[in-house]
Order: C-alpha cells, then structure tokens, then sequence
C-alpha cells in the first residue's frame, strides 16, 4: 500500500510537471509558438511555467542549454532573472516598513548621508525609479570595467555622488543604482546581509530552493551557459559581469517553477500584507500627475482589458520575462539564456493568447468562422447575412476590392488565432494575428449579443 501511495503522488508531481492539468492542445499550442520563436530569434533555450486558478499548471523547457556541451534544456535547471530580482529587493523594504522599521517616505539622508540630495530623495522614489540617480549599466552588453569586482558603495560613490539627472519624483527613468542604494538600506535596517534576509522572509516560506546569487558565482555546468550574438553572428558565449555589480538589481537565478511559486504568493498576497502589496503594485504618478506605469520594482498596466503585474529581465548572456495577473489568477514565466533578445517576451505574448483565448468555450468556433470570411475576402466575397447594417455599409464595393487586391497575394495564412478578447460598448471585442511567412495582420472585430458582427477590420501587425 505504501509503495503504491508513493507511486500515485510521484504520478501526480509527474501531471503537474508536464502539464497535464493543461488542454492538450493548449499545451501544443505554447510548445509550438516557443520553438517557433527560438528558432526565429536564435535564443539556444527556454524555459517557461504556467501559472493558471493559482496553481502551476505547466513547466517546460525548449532548444539546448549548452551548445558545446550539447545539454538539452531541462525544467529543472536555473536560469538569471536579471532584474525581475528587483521586486524581491522591493519586498524586503516593504516588510522592513510593515515592521515599523522604516517608512517608504523616508528619506535616503537617514541611512546614506553622502549621497546627493540624499535629504530630498525618499525610498519611494528610489523603489519606483523617479529619484533622478543616474542608471551605472545602461548598456545591454558587459563594459571592460564591469569585468573587474566592486562593491556596492563603489557604485554609488560613482553614480549617485553624480547631480541628478532630474528633479526627484519629477521624472520616471529607469536606474539600477536606485537598486542597490535600496539593497543597501535594507542590509544596514535588517543588519544582516540582503540575500540572508529574503531567504529566511520571503524564499523559504515559499519553497523556492533552487535560488542562486549569481552576483557571488556563475551557474554551473548543471544550468545553461550564457550566450551573445554579434549583430546577426553566429551565437558566442558571453562573459560574466564581475562580481558585485548585480547587488540586489539583478542578481538572482532560479528555476520557471521557483519564480512560478513568488509569483502565486503575489496573487495569493502570502508574504505581504494586503496594504504592501497595493503600494507594490499601484503606479507611482511623478510630480506632474502623469503616471510612470511602474510601481515599486514592477511595471503596472493594462494588457488586452486585464490588470498586469510584469517585468523583464537581463544580464550578460540571459534575458526574461514574468507576468502576474492578479485579477485572473494567471502567471507566466520564460527564460532565455541569450542576451539583447524579446524572444522571452514573444513566447510570454504567445503563451498568454493561449491561455485567454480558450477561457470562452466559444473562441474555436468563432475562430473558425472568423477564417473562414477571411478566405471569403480573399477571393472578393463577402457573406452579408454575417454582418450588421454597419458593417455592410462599411464593405462597399470599394473595399472588398481592396481586402482582395491586398490579401490575395499574401497566400494562406501559416497562423490564425485570436489574441485576445474583452468587452467594448455591449460588444464582444476579439483580436487575431494572422502570420504568414514575410508578415503577420493584426484582425480586430466586434460581435453583436445575437451573433451579427459589427466590424471585421483587418491591418498589418506592429
């Protein structure tokens, strides 16, 4: 009995980690549109987690980890986040706050009194990147002096002694110094070291024990290498920046799964209060009253009518992307370990689609139909009986011409899903991407409550 108990959960990890709580044509669709994407862009690897109702519900891993060493990608291997690293500095700071140790309004003159305006810059803006500290690595490659150690009051002794670049909060530019004038805060207010504090605050409480501070040491031969191309080049092993500079902007690596398991506290808010994880997640208006679109080591907005939580990711040799949608209970994540690339944020875009489309069991069928009158145009037809008086009055003779003349050539599509979906004026708004070999249409329609549609307006993809 007890064998076959062990048998059963081992079976059950197994579902979970394979993704068998997905659809099995979802789980295709993403396998499908990650390899796709790989191949395009020359990212060597990927790999994703799927968060869906608040569980993991699927993990993969795409291409090769090693070229040289031929190590075929793994679910189970680490890769850098880059600075999604930079909400867990955030969420150090805010627990410090909940403990009465400090206060987000604060100002930096407490704790660093060298630094300029150190009495006028507070933690919020140093948290939402509107203290106007100059940014040590724009670039998106590894400067000869980024080779050699620092420490992290090296850095600001060289960028934030500087004048600043902006008044504060008068402006939103993006600075990896305000990160680690912020991990140094933290260690000086928790006393011990930062990495030490979120281990025993935020990654055990969670599980996520495959987290590594590559800032310390590179990964291993266990995980992928780090790669770089020269313009379109081939693919070449990038160097590792010198130890130090990612100081609580970007040091952390971990598995899709492990950054999976933050990003279901986050929806879940387990680490936090309910008030932090507001002013994590609230945009921060600079002083003007436009919004910045990012709160505190996030960015914040709208995507496709759903709030979304999200951030990138890169360092030398890897670039990510992870998304929370808190209000549908949705994450996605993707690593990639070739830097200076979107592929990590073209699989997120192809998983998302995925996920969203199929929550309308109405979605194939309209797919379907949407195709179909696409065929139809092609070939400078048009079923009326389909469309409202509107629409109809917006095919004239004219324009079904031009959808002719202009899509005809294009061929039959490689691609043609919806993309998204919401409600608009009592309508049903659905959009499509139709990809063909040399060029992908953007489809946007609108559907009536009885069916008829109100608009079917097709233009090239951004």
């Amino acid at each position: 009995m007890r064998r076959t108990v062990i048998a059963l959960l081992a079976l059950a990890f197994t579902a979970v980690l394979h993704g068998q709580e997905l659809p099995a044509d979802m789980r295709a669709s993403i396998d499908k549109s990650a390899n796709e994407i790989l191949a395009k862009s020359g990212a060597p690897s990927a790999s994703i987690a799927v968060v869906r109702d608040g569980k993991i519900v699927y993990t993969n891993a795409y291409g090769t980890a090693n070229l040289e060493t031929k190590l075929a990608a793994s679910p189970k291997m680490r890769y850098s986040i880059g600075s999604i690293s930079k909400q867990f500095t955030a969420t150090a700071l805010l627990l410090l706050a909940e403990e009465g140790k400090l206060s987000l309004d604060d100002k930096v003159i407490r704790w660093l009194p060298d630094l300029t305006r150190a009495g006028d810059v507070t933690i919020r803006q140093i948290l939402s990147m509107t203290s106007g500290y100059q940014d040590f690595w724009p670039q998106d490659y590894v400067m000869p002096m980024m080779m050699q150690p620092v420490t992290a009051p090296e850095i600001v002794a060289g960028w934030a002694k500087k004048p600043l670049d902006f008044e504060p909060g008068a402006k939103w530019q993006y600075s990896n110094t305000n990160y680690v004038i912020a991990g140094m805060i933290a260690e000086k207010v928790a006393g011990e070291p930062l990495l030490d504090f979120l281990q025993k605050r935020v990654f055990m409480p969670l599980h996520m024990t495959t987290v590594s501070n590559t800032d310390a040491a590179p990964l291993g031969p266990e995980d992928p290498m780090r790669y770089l191309r020269y313009a379109l080049g081939p693919l070449r092993p990038a160097p590792k920046e010198g130890r130090g500079w990612m100081f609580a902007a970007g040091e952390l690596a971990m598995t899709a799964h492990d950054l999976a398991l933050w990003d279901i506290s986050m929806i879940n808010q387990t680490i936090l209060k309910p008030e932090s994880y507001r002013v994590l997640e609230a945009e921060v208006p600079m002083s003007n009253g436009v919004g910045s679109r990012y709160g505190l080591g996030v960015s914040v907005g709208i995507a496709n009518g759903k709030r979304i939580i999200s951030h990138g990711g890169e360092v030398s040799g890897f670039t990510a992307r992870n998304e929370v949608y808190p209000d549908d209970r949705v994450a996605i994540v993707v690593l990639t370990n070739m830097d200076a690339t979107s592929a990590s944020e073209q699989i997120a875009g192809g998983i998302s689609r995925a996920l969203f489309a199929s929550t309308d069991p109405a979605t194939p069928k309209t797919t379907e139909q949407m195709r179909k009158i696409f065929d139809e145009l092609q070939k400078g037809r048009l079923d009326r009986s389909q469309f409202t008086s509107n629409a109809n009055a917006y095919f004239d003779e004219q324009a079904i011409k031009d959808f002719a003349s202009s899509l005809a050539p294009l061929g039959t599509p490689q691609d043609f899903s919806q993309a998204a979906q919401s409600l608009r004026g009592g309508m049903t708004l659905r959009r499509y991407t139709i990809k063909f070999p040399n060029k992908t249409l953007r489809l946007t329609t609108f559907i009536m409550p009885d069916g008829k549609i109100e608009q079917y307006q097709i233009a090239a993809a951004e």
